[in-house]
């Protein structure tokens, strides 16, 4: 089928104002290089295979066949350099792998290397990468551990070599803690990482999960490492996240010490801010409307390039909410600011709602057009966001693999 082999370029470069680029997380992976015309439309240029292997359907955190968000987490795709080097983990085999990107956003694969992690049943849990320039340190975090995180020197030639170095978000008492994401405080000074569950999600006797949610009541979902100048981490320390099931870290991009978290169960956002010492205040948290059941699944964030404009992506629900940010605080805009976007009926989130899924999302640096992975109904996306009104506007859709896609960067 077309849509999965290797393609060659189907737009002149000079039609294309930017690149967009999603990993099927297929058993085969694969990295679909999408083309950005001028009004925000997508055009599919190449499916270039990752030399690593996915985790397909199968989501490894709660067992299920098949499912959407599979990775539980987020940051599976970044790009580097300036935009010239592309890193995506392959979380079926706990490989990381390298691409070369070129002037008109073409790939071409550099390196792949394992993790360090062995996989442990059906698929590994390699999820969330994050970047540092000044020691080119490339941090790959697991969903499991006790190694949630290793680490990567990367070479100017973007070949990857493995570090020793090794860390865990484990505390003394909760030895089987699931994480979703890593995050790069904008001075390198600090990785935050998020703490979804304390424990593997369960099964009850009657069917339902038994999910032990982080940072409910316990004030320590967030996890904070100190970096040293040579990329290492040092101790961790535990901090109050501000709310139930944090999933989703974006730092503002005016202000280097501030930063929203998103939750999964908490259902909202809020403002938080970090000083020199890797201490971090709370402001309060702003919900969103969940009279359509708990929790809504409110995960991955977007911020609008002067922070004016929060977008929320409500996986429970098939929507995305727009918040304002005026002076530190968070008001909702729209909630929701789309659509609901139905699946194929077969998957239900959390909260019992028949949901197609949405996970991973983009916002072009103008803050005209937003792109949202919607697994279940195979499908990514295409926006225009209205900034005053924080309204989005369908303009196009591209079909994507089912339930297993995860990762969207761009430029």
């Amino acid at each position: 089928m077309l849509l999965f082999g290797t393609l060659g370029i189907e737009a002149c470069a000079s039609d294309l104002v930017g690149h967009v680029y999603v990993q099927t997380n297929e058993t085969q992976n694969r990295i679909m290089h999408f083309g950005r015309n001028a009004d925000g439309q997508l055009k599919l240029l190449e499916s270039i295979p990752t030399g690593g292997a996915g985790s397909g359907v199968f989501k490894p955190i709660s067992g299920q066949k098949s499912a959407p968000n599979t990775f539980e987490g987020a940051g599976s795709v970044i790009l580097a350099e300036s935009n010239t080097l592309l890193f995506t983990t392959n979380g079926g085999d706990n490989s990381v792998t390298s691409f070369r990107v070129g002037p008109d956003g073409k790939l071409t694969v550099i390196d792949r290397q394992p993790t360090g992690d062995p996989v442990i049943g059906r698929s590994g849990t390699a999820k969330s990468l994050a970047y540092r320039p000044q020691s080119r340190t490339l941090y790959v975090l697991h969903a499991f551990g006790p190694d949630h995180l290793r680490s990567y020197t990367v070479a100017e030639d973007g070949k990857l070599k493995l570090r020793p170095e090794r860390a865990s978000v484990n505390t003394a008492t909760k030895t089987d803690r699931v994480s979703t994401q890593a995050v790069l405080s904008p001075d390198g000074r600090f990785l935050l990482v998020d703490i979804l569950f304390d424990a593997r999600p369960a099964v009850n006797p009657d069917g339902s999960p038994n999910l032990v949610v982080a940072n409910a009541p316990d004030p320590d979902g967030l996890v904070i490492f100190p970096v040293r100048d040579n990329g290492a981490l040092g101790e961790a320390s535990f901090a109050n996240a501000g709310g139930a099931g944090p999933f989703y870290i974006a730092f503002l991009n005016r202000r280097r010490d501030t930063f929203l978290n998103g939750f999964a169960v908490g259902d909202g956002v809020l403002v938080s801010r970090i000083n020199g010492e890797g201490r971090v205040t709370d402001g309060p948290l702003a919900p969103i409307d969940t009279a359509l059941g708990k929790p809504s699944e409110l995960c991955w964030l977007q911020v609008a390039s002067d922070d004016s404009l929060v977008l929320a992506t409500n996986f429970g629900y098939g929507t995305v909410s727009t918040y304002r940010l005026e002076e530190g605080r968070l008001s909702l805009l729209q909630d929701p600011a789309n659509d609901a976007i139905p699946g194929d009926g077969t998957f239900r989130a959390v909260n019992g709602l028949v949901s197609s899924g949405p996970s991973d999302s983009w916002l072009t640096p103008d803050d005209q057009y937003f792109y949202q992975i919607f697994g279940n109904a195979q499908v990514l996306i295409s926006y225009h966001l209205n900034k005053t009104s924080g309204r989005l506007t369908e303009i196009g859709r591209n079909p994507i693999p089912y339930n297993s896609t995860q990762g969207l960067a761009g430029f």
